[in-house]
């Protein structure tokens, strides 16, 4: 594993700012159907934080190309 690669930063490039805007804007439709579909209440936030937590998760493999 390439540490250095993995903890430094990775401005975007070009073609990847519409893969981060494409799933941001996928991640968001979802969020706003578990809160159109569930009760509000801790799972409902958990439910969206995870979403969250994905969209971050995708963005960093995008970032780091693959390559931990």
């Amino acid at each position: 594993m390439n540490l250095d690669h993995v903890f430094k930063y990775h401005p975007p490039v070009p073609d990847q700012i519409p893969k981060y805007n494409e799933l941001r804007e996928a991640a968001k439709v979802f969020a706003e159907k578990i809160v159109e579909l569930t009760p509000a209440g801790p799972d409902q936030t958990t439910a969206v934080r995870k979403v969250r937590e994905a969209v971050m998760t995708a963005n960093a493999a995008i970032a780091l190309g693959g390559m931990i």
